[in-house]
């Protein structure tokens, strides 16, 4: 595995409770019982359960509301990184590293571009083309596939939207999934949860949109690059796949 970020975690503690999409408490180890902010706002629901094991890092703005934020959860024997603040960051190493990268040549990498309605979160130039980007974080997995979204995301069918948009205007564009999930095999829309957004996301490769899951492993405080893995086969039956 790759080290792509490292992420300080100060403490180990027990997950009490999710008051809201972004502040939970956690009964930390040698603090008690504090608030976390929760930055993924998806449901986490097999990550923040009451009594799960989960790893937090004090907050160093002081005149913020909570003193911790919440880094990662721990599913069977794997920590599973549930903090998007580092999606961008990891996203720009991935991008910036030859051996990692799925795209080599990239001449220019420009963040938080306005595309249509929305702000796509990298706009790549590269042999004379423009490659749209947006970037996703997934932590849930079911019998080897990583699922996206784990709730249902307008925020997410107007991206692909968007890219689709892109697309006919003659560019690029790609999702980059980054897999928090070190026991997934593939990737595929939870159709179940948002089956419009898998809708979308279906037309959206249909019509080119370039799809690249990344996992990672999360250990000692260091985010690590496991491999990229595919779209699941069975989300295209038609291709065979």
């Amino acid at each position: 595995m790759n080290k792509i970020l490292g992420v300080m975690v100060d403490a180990e503690g027990r997950f009490v409770e999710r008051k809201n999409r972004f502040l939970g408490t956690v009964e930390i180890e040698g603090y008690g019982k504090e608030e976390v902010h929760v930055r993924d706002p998806g449901r986490l629901e097999e990550i923040l359960y009451e009594g799960n094991k989960v790893l937090v890092k004090k907050a160093k703005n002081k005149n913020r509301k909570t003193n911790w934020d919440l880094i990662a959860g721990k599913v069977k024997e794997n920590w599973v990184f549930v903090n998007s603040g580092y999606h961008r960051e990891i996203a720009e190493r991935i991008l910036e590293d030859d051996g990692i990268s799925p795209y080599s040549e990239i001449e220019g990498i420009t963040p938080e571009v306005q595309l249509g309605d929305s702000r796509i979160d990298f706009l790549l130039e590269m042999n004379e083309e423009k490659l749209w980007l947006e970037v996703k974080g997934c932590t849930l997995a079911e019998d080897g596939v990583a699922l996206f979204p784990d709730a249902p995301t307008e925020r997410g069918k107007r991206h692909v939207e968007e890219l689709r948009k892109a697309m006919e205007n003659g560019d690029r564009a790609a999702l980059l999934v980054l897999v928090f999930r070190s026991d997934a095999q593939c990737f595929a829309p939870k159709e179940d949860t948002d089956p419009e957004f898998a809708e979308v996301f279906r037309k959206a490769v249909d019509e080119g949109l370039e799809v690249h899951p990344m996992k990672f492993g999360f250990q000692k405080n260091t985010v690590c690059f496991v491999s990229e893995i595919p779209v699941c086969g069975s989300f295209f039956p038609e291709k065979g796949e």
